[in-house]
């Protein structure tokens, strides 16, 4: 409905139009002037005549919108909002996600998508196999070659992709079509010669098909914030559900396993692995500290350090502002972190000229920020040797989280530790802890008050 407002001889005419991305109102505004010697009557008739005409414009230019395709849609989505708001790795995914959910309704138009669409789409992604082409394996061929000309390290460096992308690659595993096509452009050598789509029976999980419903959902979200179309359907239709997963930890004696074994393992390796169980930090956090983040007396999180297939290794802040953090020093961290300075300025003498300098404690050979896959791809071989559960190396911060809270540390310290932003994600998460502490307070305060029977 049209806002009218009379100024002196003229009138203002506005209509909202939603909210744009950084949540402003849209306004849709013009101005009528009447002609001098009309009646009243005459005014507010061609007053009318004015607002209806401008409202149909305007109710135009929405239906005109509203017939853009999911597809078309997704690309504006991308670029007026994600790239402005989301974080690198975030949109990475979601682009990834398009992939699949585009092939199945990207051409309908938004205002004509409906609950059966995305009810086949659901269904359709349950029975996917092999990410419905995305992956593909290097030839036996290609393979030869390759073992002929590139070590693994050496092909990491020239293509620019992650390292366990290329153990994956020389172990005939599937990797994504990018990354392919990336190698096979660096390379200079056919795609379509050099890799295969194995057609492996690789099921969609319920999870990955609720992140499709999430982000069509975030899509058809902002269609209506935008006014683009009048509601979101996928508010109708329930995703697959998923089932919890129990998280994957280390207890007290199998942190010494892990711990005895270590003393064998490359220095930086060992160095990284002790000190996520020390710290809690996520990969990124930990391949972003510097030296000048090191004092006497804490650690201070700022940046974290992650890698994109096209852009490299890269830096931003930390997931969340409360994982800007700092870290009382413990003396096992001290002592840690004095070996590594001495290590790593050993290796600069060594290497000289040949070194390149930065102020990041985990490096590549050359002194270059670490790939954060180095560390992943290195314990998940490593563990494997092991007589323990077989955690990444996200499952050394849930066990640096369930310890605390098993020798009694209270939730919202914890919760400050973890850098999260609240202390009932922490309560969410590690449910299996708390449940263990709440059994031994029964325990303890039944023998306090000492009931005989």
């Amino acid at each position: 409905m049209a806002n009218i407002i009379k100024r002196k001889d003229a009138y203002f005419i506005m209509i909202s139009g939603g909210y744009d991305i950084n949540g402003k109102q849209i306004r849709h505004t013009t101005n009528f002037k009447p002609d001098e010697g009309m009646t009243e009557k005459q005014e507010q008739k061609a007053l009318r005549k004015v607002v209806f005409e401008f409202e149909e414009k305007v109710r135009y230019k929405q239906k005109s919108d509203s017939n853009i395709t999911f597809e078309a849609f997704t690309k504006q989505f991308l670029e007026n909002y994600a790239e402005l708001q989301l974080a690198p790795k975030t949109i990475e995914r979601y682009k990834s996600l398009f992939r699949r959910i585009n092939i199945a309704i990207g051409h309908i138009k938004l205002e004509k998508l409906q609950i059966g669409h995305l009810a086949d789409l659901y269904s359709q992604l349950g029975e996917s196999k092999n990410q419905q082409g995305v992956s593909f394996i290097a030839t036996e061929e290609f393979l030869e070659w390759l073992n002929k000309n590139y070590t693994r390290i050496a092909l990491t460096e020239k293509t620019g992709l992650g390292i366990n992308t290329v153990y994956n690659l020389y172990k005939q595993k599937p990797i994504s079509k990018d990354c392919c096509e990336k190698i096979a452009k660096v390379l200079k050598v056919g795609f379509k010669k050099n890799f295969s789509n194995p057609k492996v029976d690789n099921f969609l999980s319920n999870k990955t098909i609720k992140h499709h419903h999430s982000l069509i959902s975030a899509v058809l979200n902002k269609a209506v914030e935008w006014q683009v179309i009048k509601e979101n359907v996928a508010k109708y239709i329930k995703p697959p559900k998923v089932q919890k997963t129990e998280i994957v930890f280390l207890n007290e004696e199998q942190v010494q396993i892990l711990l005895n074994e270590l003393k064998n393992a490359p220095h930086q390796q060992g160095v990284m692995i002790k000190l996520f169980l020390l710290t809690g930090l996520r990969r990124g956090e930990l391949c972003g500290l510097e030296w000048k983040d090191i004092d006497d007396t804490t650690i201070s999180v700022r940046r974290a350090s992650q890698y994109i297939a096209g852009k490299g290794i890269f830096t931003k802040e930390p997931k969340t502002k409360s994982s800007l953090r700092v870290l009382p020093m413990s003396n096992s961290m001290k002592k840690l972190l004095d070996q590594h300075k001495k290590w790593q300025d050993s290796i600069k003498r060594e290497l000289g000229e040949d070194w390149t300098e930065n102020d990041r404690l985990f490096t590549s050979a050359f002194g270059t920020p670490i790939h954060p896959d180095t560390v992943t791809g290195w314990l998940n071989k490593f563990i494997k040797k092991l007589d323990i559960p077989k955690v990444n190396i996200h499952g050394l911060r849930h066990t640096f989280i369930t310890l605390l809270i098993s020798k009694g540390i209270d939730i919202v310290t914890v919760a400050n530790l973890a850098g999260h932003s609240m202390a009932s994600t922490t309560v969410n998460m590690y449910a299996h802890s708390l449940q263990t502490k709440k059994a031994e307070a029964i325990s303890e305060i039944s023998d306090i008050i000492g009931l005989n029977f």
